[in-house]
This record gives structure tokens, sequence and C-alpha cells, in this order.
């Protein structure tokens, strides 16, 4: 059997009659909804495609109000703001609304509204376009669950890294007779991630204390674990040498060994009260040098910086020896201090000597506070890095 040929002619013809379509159908089977209303409200005309959606019958239509079309939220929406804008601008476009069914579902939609005016320039007739909203609502509610649930594992990061961070933390400076003892720790930005800086105060043998400060390099679970090793390696090892040096000496070691690729910076100090203050031994590994503070305010770095813990090489680190007299503060802080940063500014060294020279005295915990909320409030609130501030006072 041989197919006839293709009338090309009656196929162009075809498509030209699809084009050129009945204004009267097209109007009724249009991809959108067509309303017409009166000025009040009523509904005067409805094509078939709001008809379809919608389920009502042209007859019971045209005894309602737009008003009665709208749930209860909408209708208060379209006195109040629809229907005064669509009289003061003449057109409103894209108002999302629900349209209330005969079957009493709800259709989402998006309305267009033009109103028209007769030769008088009086309001005639309110004429709406109807675009079902249903596939965009339901992205929309799909979008805004998205969202509640990052927002959710956000807050349970929070969490989690709040949790995490405490057990990387003494819970409070213990009471220890003849000094006094301040610690503050302040997490960057809004506290979602675990920081590298720590600090910690822990009796050792011979009526002396441990104190050390350090910044891990790096946020997140890796410094979460090079904090813990550092935390208990000094711990451990501070009963089995009296030399700050050999401690973090044996840090280092620790860190080579079990995490190669990490490092750290650190001040340890044992402190012992004596008849004329507290005697402090301090290391310093690459870390800031802790700031003296006497009662007249005079500020001064103390000790001697060594290498940085956690690199190849043994690290040359330094025992000094410091007295701190009663009524002195020995200061050390993280690099979230001085370079806390503020429209390309460094809080610096001179802007924490000053307020420590303006605060000289004060006590211990206060003074420890007192730094950590100058550096946050010197970014106005939200700190780039983390900051942690340990102090020391010789109570006579």
């Amino acid at each position: 059997m041989i197919d006839e040929p293709i009338d090309l002619g009656a196929l162009a013809s075809f498509r030209e009659a699809l084009i050129e379509d009945d204004p009267a159908d097209l109007y009724e089977h249009a991809p959108c909804g067509y309303v017409s209303l009166r000025p009040s409200g009523r509904v005067v005309k409805a094509n078939r495609t709001f008809l379809s959606w919608t389920g009502y019958t042209a007859t019971s239509l045209g005894a309602l109000r737009i008003h009665d079309l709208l749930a209860p939220g909408d209708r208060i929406f379209y006195e109040t703001h629809f229907a005064p804008s669509l009289a003061l601008q003449g057109h409103v476009r894209e108002v999302a609304v629900e349209l209330r069914c005969a079957d009493g579902r709800r259709l989402p939609v998006l309305l267009n509204a033009i109103l028209v005016a007769d030769d008088l320039g009086e309001p005639a007739a309110i004429r709406l376009a109807v675009f079902d909203a249903r596939e965009r609502r339901a992205y929309e509610l799909e979008l805004l669950a998205a969202r509640r649930e990052a927002e959710a594992a956000a807050e349970r990061a929070r969490a989690l890294a709040a949790t995490l961070q405490k057990t990387l933390l003494p819970p409070s400076p213990p009471s220890i007779p003849g000094m006094a003892v301040g610690g503050a720790y302040r997490p960057a930005g809004d506290g979602s991630e675990v920081g590298g800086d720590f600090y910690d105060v822990f009796e050792i043998p011979g009526a002396a204390w441990g104190i050390v400060i350090g910044d891990v390099c790096g946020k997140g679970a890796s410094a979460a674990v090079v904090t813990a090793l550092a935390r208990y390696t000094l711990r451990a090892e501070a009963v089995r040498s009296p030399s700050p040096a050999a401690v973090l000496a044996r840090l280092h070691d620790a860190m080579v060994r079990d995490h190669g690729d990490g490092f750290l910076t650190a001040v340890y100090l044992t402190a012992t009260p004596i008849d004329d203050g507290v005697g402090i031994r301090m290391s310093a590994a690459g870390h800031h040098l802790p700031l003296l503070v006497d009662l007249d305010g005079g500020v001064r770095p103390v000790g001697r910086t060594g290498h940085l813990l956690g690199m190849l090489g043994p690290p040359r680190l330094h025992d000094d020896d410091v007295v701190v007299r009663p009524g002195e503060t020995l200061v050390m802080t993280t690099d979230g201090v001085i370079e806390a940063r503020r429209d390309g500014e460094f809080y610096g060294e001179a802007r924490l000597h000053a307020l420590l020279s303006a605060n000289a005295g004060i006590g211990a915990p206060e003074l420890a506070d007192l730094v950590a909320n100058d550096a946050i409030d010197f970014q106005r609130g939200a700190p780039r890095d983390d900051i942690a501030v340990v102090t020391l006072q010789a109570v006579g």
C-alpha cells in the first residue's frame, strides 16, 4: 500500500487556522482564567478555564463577589491593599492569593488586574487574569521546608560546637590560695564551629598550678582533636617535669607523632605562691608573650619567644622566671585580641596596653572579661577569630 502524498498547502492552511483561532474560543479556553467584575467586586463573567479550575458554574459564580472566592486572610488583604492599589494605580500585578473552590479546596493563584473606566473616567469594571500557581506554591513550600531544615541543622551544629568547646575549656578558674585567676573565651562568628583557641588551669605536684593558653591552627573537628591532644598531654607531662619548656617539647613530639599536619602556639607556665607574690616559670612557643601589669599601670611583656609546636624539627624553647608581686596581674591572650580588625584597622598591641594600664588593679576575672569584650566591641560585636584571655593576679 502506497501512502498518499501530504498536501502541503492544506497543512499550511490548517496551521494558519490554528493561529487565527476564534477570539471567543481563545477567551474561553485560554491557559489562564479570566474574570470580569463590577467595581463593587460582583462577578459578571468568567471563562471556562476558571470554571474548570474552581468547580463553579457560571450561574453559581454570578451570585458571588470576589470577596467570597478568597480565603479569609486574602479577603482582608484584598480590601485593605489590593482594591485601594487598583483604584490608585489602575492596575495590580502578580498578587499571590488562594481561591476557595466550589468543593472547599483552596487553589493558589496569581492575580493580575486592571481597572476599566467609562467615558467619564469613572470605574466601570475590573478585569482579572488568574494564573494557576499550584506548582509554584509547592516549590515555595519545598524551599521553605529546606530553609527551616537548614536553620535547624545550623542550630544543631551550634549546639554541638558549644558542647564540644565546653569540654575543651575548664568549667571555671579554681580558687587558689595567694592568687586569683580569670579566664574568658569568645568564639568567632556565631559560634557554630569549634574554635582553635583554648586555655586550661590545673593543679600539679609541689603546691603549684599549671596554666596554659594556646591557639591551634584551623577550626572545626581537626582543631578539636589537636586541642584535646594538647590539653591532656600538657596535664600528663606537667606531672613528670617541672620545666615548662620540656613539657612543651613533649607536646611537640606528640603532635608530630600523632597529628603530623597541625601546629599550635602556646604559653605554658607553672605558678607557685611565694612570700612576696607568685613565682612564675614560663615558656612561650611561638605565642604572644604574657603582659605584666603593675600597680601603677605599667605594662611590659615578659619572657622570650620560642618556636611554635607541631612543625618538623625540635623546637627551640626557653624557661623564664618571673615574679608577680601582690596587686600585679599577668595577662595572656590569643591573637584574636590584637589582630581583631575593623574597617582595615587592627586592635593592636598599643590599644591592649592602654586598656590594661587604665584598669590596673581590678580583679583578675573582671579584667579577663574586659579584654575579651573590648576586642569584640572593637569589631562591632562580630569577632572574626576566636578570643581567649587568661589573667593571673597575686593576692597579698
